[in-house]
């Protein structure tokens, strides 16, 4: 076996084990049944993946049926979805996998069609900032505690499906992030309005989870949360903002902390003339004993290797275990000119890639996602 550090076990913050410090992160499938059910070949696709990484986290699953974000989309909104999400659950759990659902709502970033003709929810009345964006209605304050159980309740359902945790999407333009953030929030209520009162709905959607985990049967179930630490709109969320809410979660029953960065190693999105690491300015404040998770285009042994060698615990690759599934597995045996770097359309059916997946791929990640037959050089 290789001598990276990144093979060695490390614990969460509730004790729990992981077995090496490598996750996947949680990535759009669009491979679910239209009532947001586990297909087959969801299922092939993550046991596929399963065995190597420590903890594998699933691409978003939506609280409630106003939070569907896209067609394809895994639901855990209902008592119905407990057999097929116990499917997957079980068919990541190999050679000690951590199994984790991911779960959210899409808020304003849906639309109409995709929720069948309702409107979409926000914080507020406001659009998001892309073409095309639908007007969200504000939810009301007896909407906003039904969305916060509504999250406790996807919670006990993973518990009750065999996952091992659950990480909230924090992250990313959806919900959460939508009452935290200054450009969708615009509150004067309990639920917004000063930097504290938009920490409110995320805060207690923590507590909320935290609480079933507490009363549950299973006191090690992890509870991970995910943010993203900028914005471009103006309003937006600035790296003071995250700053201040990293302090709270810190003092919060959360096991890990996940940062969602195009670069693991970037610099300010906002002010380009702070080229200082994002992850260093979270690092700063963090507590010691939170355990941080970093993706942000990590394809190599090497580049896996700095990103712990810079005390992050875990690195979390993406489209790197889309188009070579075994990586952990090929560092562990030595065998690193194996690592598949590019994706081949003939490979499709072997890496139980699915026709949505790679129209998605192909479009939104077209320039992070090459295709081998492209004239692009491919750079790790």
């Amino acid at each position: 076996m290789t001598n990276y550090n990144f093979l060695q076990p490390t614990q969460l913050r509730n004790g729990v084990t992981i077995k090496n410090r490598i996750a996947m992160s949680p990535m759009t499938e669009m491979s679910s049944f239209e009532d947001g059910s586990i297909t087959g070949d969801e299922i092939d696709y993550f046991r596929l993946r399963a065995g190597g990484p420590g903890m594998i986290i699933t691409g978003c699953a939506n609280v409630n049926d106003l939070g569907k974000g896209f067609e394809g989309e895994l639901s855990v909104a209902h008592e119905k979805m407990l057999p097929g999400l116990s499917r997957l659950a079980n068919a990541i759990k190999l050679n000690h996998t951590k199994a984790i659902l991911q779960i959210f709502s899409a808020g304003r970033m849906s639309n109409s069609r995709v929720l069948r003709g309702h409107q979409t929810v926000s914080a507020s009345a406001v659009a998001p900032e892309r073409l095309g964006a639908e007007t969200p209605r504000a939810l009301s304050g007896e909407e906003i505690e039904q969305t916060i159980s509504d999250f406790a309740n996807a919670t006990q359902l993973a518990i009750d499906a065999g996952f091992d945790g659950i990480e909230l999407h924090g992250a990313n333009t959806y919900l959460i992030q939508q009452f935290f953030s200054p450009h969708s929030n615009r509150r004067t209520d309990h639920w917004g309005g000063s930097l504290e009162k938009r920490m409110n709905f995320p805060l207690a959607v923590v507590d909320a989870c935290a609480e079933v985990i507490k009363h549950s049967d299973n006191p090690h179930f992890i509870l991970g949360y995910r943010i993203s630490p900028e914005e471009l709109e103006k309003p937006g969320i600035r790296m003071a903002d995250t700053l201040a809410l990293v302090k709270e979660l810190n003092q919060k029953p959360i096991d890990y902390l996940h940062m969602s960065l195009a670069d693991a190693w970037q610099g300010s999105i906002v002010d380009r003339n702070d080229q200082q690491p994002l992850i260093e300015k979270v690092q700063e404040v963090l507590a010691d004993d939170l355990p941080l998770m970093v993706v942000g285009h990590l394809a190599s042994p090497a580049q896996v290797a700095k990103l712990i060698d810079a005390g992050v615990q875990f690195a979390a690759m993406g489209r790197e275990l889309i188009r070579e599934p075994k990586w952990v597995q090929k560092v562990e045996a030595g065998d690193e000119k194996a690592i598949r770097y590019t994706f081949s359309l003939r490979d499709l059916d072997e890496l139980k890639v699915t026709p949505p997946l790679l129209n998605f791929l192909r479009t939104a990640f077209k320039k992070g996602f090459p295709i081998s037959t492209d004239e692009r050089q491919i750079r790790i």
